[in-house]
């Protein structure tokens, strides 16, 4: 008995030893089926993508190449007149604290500017007036300034069909057919899925997100879903083709232009970085430029002042009556136009806007451009706090 007991036990530290050594090279294998995957659909290793499963969203920036956009080398500043907000806000149907709205949103900068002054600014813990926060889809407005930029000196026209001027895109059907016009107020038709499903990150806008080579996922992705021009369709794979336009007539990569034609003109206080599909690559143009809440708020000041910073046109006046002016297609309940929101019930505001919360309101009526920077859920209450911009723009 004695002896069979000692065969057992050393028949258990086998198999024990074999499972301690099996354990870790199963692991070691699965790990190296992982970054091959990665690797042969050309997006960022499992070890990034894990990175950005536990990193807040307004701090994505931070984990992939970007290229600096310089700051001028004096700001415009920007002087305080400090106002009392509301104590209490519409929310649903009902009012609640102020306070708690910026909680209950997960606001991580807040900041109004009354007639080009700072009225009111409050950070979260952990952020400052020097804090780089993402843009997230607020980018897109941006690309629509630069749109607007462009066709002001000659170098693009709305009537310009994308084939034309990207012609290793054509293909011989209805996609040939899209123009500028077409993709600034999200017409295009082009199908691809606007997915923001973090647990399957490989199909649509994800996909496009996290490809290292963003005209070659525009190339593999020129089927319509319907005649260009015909309806509207969110479609964050517009924006980034424009980013692609802009480049080829400019010659000049999307974070130098914004730094030449409008962080310089506005006088921003601090560089911005905008993302890469890779180092050295190419500007993701539907997201992603990381910037301050202050130098946000030079941009809605840019376009309340109707394109004029101080005696200087920055943006063709034309181009500002075309963001203010909704497009004859809706997205959803809401108006748009030329990148930029006009949400459902209003007077005449307009808005960029970002996925997880990042807002650049317009409103000309008050005189009011607010700034609202997140980590709220995709596309979470953003006609409720709508409703609370307003309010605020009203006090």
């Amino acid at each position: 008995m004695a002896s069979g007991g000692a065969a057992r036990a050393g028949r258990g530290r086998r198999v024990a030893r074999r499972a301690l050594i099996a354990v870790p090279t199963a692991l070691v294998v699965l790990a190296g089926v992982a970054y091959a995957g990665t690797e042969i659909m050309d997006v960022p290793p499992p070890h990034t993508l894990y990175r950005v499963q536990t990193t807040v969203p307004s701090r994505w920036g931070d984990l992939f190449p970007a290229r600096p956009v310089a700051a001028p080398a004096r700001a415009v500043p920007l002087t305080a007149d400090p106002r009392p907000v509301p104590a209490a806000v519409p929310w649903k149907g009902g009012r609640i604290p102020f306070a708690r709205f910026l909680g209950d949103t997960h606001t991580n900068a807040f900041l109004i500017l009354r007639d080009g002054r700072i009225g009111y600014e409050w950070y979260a813990e952990g952020i400052t007036a020097g804090t780089r926060l993402s843009s997230w889809s607020m980018a897109k407005s941006l690309v629509s300034l630069l749109v607007g930029q462009a066709i002001g000196r000659g170098e693009l026209s709305e009537d310009d069909r994308l084939t034309d001027l990207l012609p290793e895109f054509r293909t011989g059907g209805e996609y040939d057919r899209i123009t500028v016009r077409d993709l600034l107020d999200m017409a295009s038709g082009v199908d691809v899925w606007e997915n923001y499903n973090p647990y399957w990150p490989f199909t649509g806008t994800a996909r496009m997100y996290l490809t290292r080579d963003l005209p070659g996922f525009v190339k593999d992705n020129r089927k319509v879903a319907y005649t260009p021009g015909s309806r509207a369709t969110y479609r964050s794979v517009d924006t980034q083709i424009l980013g692609l336009i802009l480049t080829k007539v400019t010659g000049r990569p999307l974070a130098d232009l914004l730094a030449e034609r409008i962080w310089g003109p506005v006088g921003a206080e601090r560089p911005a970085t905008w993302n890469l599909d890779d180092t050295g690559g190419t500007e993701k143009a539907y997201c992603c430029v990381n910037a301050t809440a202050r130098d946000y708020a030079r941009i809605g000041r840019l376009v309340l002042d109707n394109g004029r910073v101080g005696d200087r046109q920055v943006i063709p006046p034309a181009w500002i009556t075309r963001i203010a002016t909704p497009a004859p297609h809706k997205l959803g309940t809401s108006g748009y136009s030329a990148q930029w929101w006009h949400p459902a019930g209003g007077t005449g505001d307009y808005s960029a806007l970002g996925i997880h919360g990042q807002y650049i309101y317009v409103n000309p009526a008050t005189r009011t451009v607010i700034v609202k920077l997140s980590d709220h859920g995709t596309e979470q209450d953003e006609q409720e706090t709508f409703e609370v911009l307003r309010a605020l723009s009203r006090t």
